[in-house]
């Protein structure tokens, strides 16, 4: 049995938490504060996720102390933008011999830098071998209600890697392993980027050959964006790349397809990002990629009409226009 400290009470950091519950760990649950633990200790339900009820097995507690202070495992699933701090807050309670994993699928605007490389600035009493990703088609509310569903978890040591994965790995939430963290966090971000184009696809009812076509170059423009930034291209081709993009791009359940779809409706951009009581990482995400790309001189044009869409108020209709009409170029380039 291993203790398990979980940041983030969130619908992904809930769901976590039940998955290690349900694998006999002991864990504890950090919330911010002590009305937010009392309430999900009380209702034993988190309110982003009604129906989804939380073992009594896991304690809930707005002690950074008490989660983390002898935890085997701190499962960090928070928001990229709240990412830093939020680790700064339990940063002196992580025990040095600790893994921890990053569940955000986010880049830090500011920085440009992956979660991974924000939790070690934050946390130096942690080896950053310890320090990992874990992405793939996970969506929430599935795995909470116990259905399969599989993942990529991703550590440059393979040694912590299987640790982690013996933890996490049941028959219900297969977890493989690679030591590619940059390759499964980037894929893990810029998925979402991806899936804001995709609901403004369907809501505008281009039909299905377009929303493929879409897709699969979405998933070109991610490698070729993770390439540069020192990711493996064939990583793209597994869970963290392919499978989540599918997942997050054609599931009704997914905050980032909804974006999109209630842009191409005619809502406004700056409505619907403040007005979100969930995170929809592909907004904070197309301001960081596209800061990056313009750095290193990536041509990614999916990325650029959706930051277009969201920040400099171009039409969807006319982005979709201005992608068709973009001058002919061979299909493999990365």
């Amino acid at each position: 049995m291993a203790k398990i400290g979980v940041a983030g009470t969130t619908g992904w950091g809930v769901t976590l938490a039940i998955v290690c519950e349900r694998n006999r760990h002991r864990v504890t649950l950090w919330a911010r504060t002590g009305s937010e633990a009392e309430q999900l200790a009380a209702g034993r339900s988190p309110r982003p996720r009604p129906g989804v009820q939380i073992p009594p097995g896991i304690t809930v507690t707005p002690s950074a102390e008490e989660a983390f202070h002898d935890s085997d495992l701190a499962l960090i699933v928070v928001p990229s933008t709240t990412m830093r701090a939020n680790v700064a807050a339990i940063a002196q309670f992580l025990p040095a011999g600790a893994i921890l994993v990053s569940g955000a699928k986010g880049i830090e605007i500011e920085s440009g830098k992956r979660m991974s490389a924000l939790i070690s600035e934050e946390a130096p009493g942690v080896d950053p071998a310890r320090i990992g990703a874990l992405s793939g088609p996970n969506l929430a509310l599935e795995i909470a209600h116990g259905q399969v569903s599989s993942a990529t978890l991703a550590f440059n040591s393979p040694k912590v890697a299987a640790e982690a994965q013996a933890i996490l790995n049941s028959e219900r939430f297969r977890v493989y392993s690679s030591q590619d963290v940059a390759g499964v966090e980037i894929g893990g971000a810029l998925k979402n980027v991806i899936a804001i184009g995709a609901g403004i696809i369907d809501s505008m009812g281009v039909g299905d050959n377009a929303k493929a076509a879409f897709v699969t170059r979405g998933l070109h423009e991610a490698a070729r964006f993770g390439v540069a930034m020192g990711a493996r291209q064939e990583t793209f081709a597994g869970l963290s790349g392919m499978g989540d993009l599918i997942a997050t791009c054609y599931s009704g359940l997914s905050r980032n397809r909804g974006l999109g779809e209630q842009l191409a409706a005619g809502k406004s951009p700056g409505d619907l990002i403040a007005g979100r009581t969930q995170t929809a990482e592909g907004a904070p995400t197309t301001r960081a990629a596209m800061r990056i790309a313009r750095r290193l001189g990536i041509e990614m044009p999916i990325t650029e009409m959706t930051h277009r869409i969201l920040f400099e108020g171009l039409p969807p209709q006319q982005a979709l226009v201005e992608l068709m009409r973009r001058a002919p170029q061979p299909e493999a380039r990365i």
